[in-house]
């Protein structure tokens, strides 16, 4: 878990921490390993998917939480902005990312492969350095699943805790 303060590009989180799952999702072996972390987010209530990578420019989004798995290849990825952390992610990670939290891909494999989504009723925005002032609503709806271990996992009862 990480916590990130506002810097001068990103407000980040200052109440909700980025949680990183390593190895979370078995995807060896899967035909469509994207398919399998759409099908797991949507069962736990995660959904509008989408499939890409991850952008190479700071961003966040202010107005929806989201969930990163990484269905294939890796990347190094900036989390937080520029006072965040530098994480690798590989195939089977899976990132939370509260609203507001700045992420960009610094380098990545070439078939890196990305599967997003947002929690029910959240609705996606993209904010870059320009749009600093947006800062995350931190009246968001909880969400009720974590995206990856349903109603039992961590994600409810960390998130909760923090509020």
């Amino acid at each position: 878990m990480f916590l990130f303060e506002a810097d001068e590009e990103i407000p980040n989180n200052p109440v909700l921490p980025l949680i990183c799952y390593r190895k979370a999702v078995r995807l060896i072996g899967a035909a469509d390993p994207a398919a399998v972390l759409e099908d797991l987010f949507a069962q736990n209530g995660w959904d509008d998917s989408w499939r890409n990578g991850i952008y190479g420019f700071a961003h966040y989004h202010s107005s929806t939480h989201e969930v990163l798995g990484i269905a294939r290849g890796h990347a190094r990825v900036r989390l937080g902005g520029e006072n965040g952390k530098v994480l690798t992610l590989a195939t089977e990670d899976v990132v939370v990312l509260p609203a507001g939290t700045g992420h960009q891909c610094l380098s990545s494999s070439q078939d890196l492969l990305v599967v997003g989504a947002y929690p029910a009723g959240g609705h996606y925005d993209e904010c870059t350095a320009s749009d600093h002032a947006r800062a995350p609503r931190l009246d968001l709806p909880l969400p009720e699943c974590d995206p990856v271990y349903g109603a039992n996992g961590p994600l409810p009862e960390l998130w909760a805790g923090d509020r």
